[in-house]
């Protein structure tokens, strides 16, 4: 079973998601992102973006996280499916994304805003529901 899932939400889309670690919570995130569109990929997807981010709390760095992986699809038509979050501290992301040209893209996404965003620790480990502008 994924570790996110498309929630009903009116006239936008909502993703609940849930990992182990804010990290995992992070890389989900994207990989439940990429799934809403229908993204897929050349199959010699080796290109790589290392991403540096700061932000004032965990919910702010999550948003700019996906924004700055939605600039990249959006400018230069790429799209990502392995993720490694190398730091992660309230306010400071470091990562890597792999991918390659899309494709395919069913939908397009807008914007990831912060409607009702909060990330919540659970017995399991980390979760939060996502909203996204399409």
């Amino acid at each position: 079973m994924s570790p996110y899932r498309e929630v009903d939400h009116t006239a936008d889309w909502a993703l609940h998601v849930w990992a182990g670690t804010r990290e995992a919570l992070f890389v989900e995130a994207a990989r439940g992102m990429y799934a809403l569109v229908g993204a897929e990929t050349a199959p010699t997807a080796d290109l790589r973006r290392q991403i540096e981010l700061t932000a004032e709390d965990y919910e702010s760095l999550l948003v700019a996280w996906l924004q700055e992986l939605l600039y990249y699809t959006e400018a230069e038509g790429v799209v990502f499916g392995e993720f490694r979050v190398q730091a992660l501290s309230p306010s400071h992301l470091w990562a890597e994304a792999w991918g390659g040209v899309a494709e395919r893209l069913d939908k397009v996404i807008k914007a990831v805003t912060y409607h009702n965003l909060s990330i919540r620790q659970t017995a399991e480990g980390y979760e939060t529901t996502i909203v996204f502008d399409v």
